[in-house]
């Protein structure tokens, strides 16, 4: 009679002890469903924006070579002229990146190059073109900063954006003998490094020794030197844009890989969890059997 009042005892114990561990793993696997459906929609925006950036890489690209065709024509009467920046110059370095994330590194490589041309040179203006290496740029050398551009990159850049860009900085009346525009080189779709493109003021292009040659007139040199400028500039944005198409689907490429191993795994999970639960139900449903 003992061992049976002890039994029948003991008896509600165990079930408040095995609705508690079922309670508990059923608050876990609600979680883990919950983790799996968030991970789900990551993975299925994160496979959209690949397919955006795919779309928009080769257009990049084209823009990329017009603008890089226009760019060396450029650089070619430079070094034809031999156009040097004298000794003792200042120098006006343009930051040209974009104001959009998750594409990778693409932003901070041409921040630490401005910063390693900088350091060179301390007391050089920068004109940043992107909100990105703005906020990069402000914590390291703010007091440099004489301008900033923002909606840059949204799409395929444009001369007339370029044109724009040089106008707002001549009308800043910044003081400059050579001008670095400092942007990501597109070497192929998965490789990008920072480059700078030259451009000269009006003075450094009359110095040049072999400039007499061409006989350009003043005002006509100044038509020049802010096409040169612009031209730049455009061919540094377009190169830019080309490489943080490539390097956001790259980037979106691998979130998406990530999203689906991390799927698997949660299923997997929940699946066991699931399988565990059952597991102690059935065992509950039989020993209950078995006492009657």
């Amino acid at each position: 009679m003992l061992f049976t009042a002890s039994r029948v005892a003991a008896r509600p114990a165990a079930a408040q002890l095995s609705n508690g561990v079922q309670a508990r793993n059923m608050a876990t696997l609600k979680e883990i469903q919950q983790r799996l459906k968030s991970v789900q929609n990551i993975e299925k925006i994160t496979n959209s924006m690949k397919m955006i950036a795919s779309t928009k890489v080769n257009k990049a690209q084209r823009g990329m070579q017009a603008a890089r065709a226009f760019g060396q024509a450029s650089n070619a009467l430079f070094t034809n002229a031999e156009t040097k920046a004298a000794e003792g110059s200042k120098t006006l370095y343009v930051t040209a990146s974009g104001d959009r994330g998750l594409c990778g590194g693409i932003h901070s490589s041409v921040s630490k190059a401005t910063r390693r041309l900088v350091a060179k040179a301390p007391e050089s203006p920068v004109a940043v073109l992107g909100d990105k290496p703005k906020a990069q740029l402000s914590r390291a050398i703010r007091k440099n900063l004489v301008v900033s551009f923002n909606q840059i990159g949204k799409d395929l850049p444009t001369f007339a954006e370029a044109c724009s860009i040089v106008d707002v900085i001549k009308s800043q009346d910044i003081e400059y003998d050579t001008a670095e525009i400092v942007y990501n080189r597109f070497i192929s779709a998965i490789s990008y490094e920072a480059d700078t493109i030259p451009a000269y003021s009006q003075e450094a292009l009359k110095n040049s020794p072999n400039f007499a040659v061409y006989e350009i007139e003043d005002d006509v040199l100044a038509n020049l030197q802010e096409f040169s400028f612009a031209n730049a500039v455009y061919w540094g944005l377009t190169e830019g844009h080309a490489a943080e198409m490539c390097a956001k689907r790259a980037a979106m490429e691998n979130a998406a890989k990530n999203a689906g191993e991390m799927i698997t795994k949660l299923t997997m999970t929940y699946n066991r969890g699931r399988q565990a639960v059952i597991t102690n139900e059935l065992i509950d449903i039989i020993t209950g059997a078995s006492a009657l």
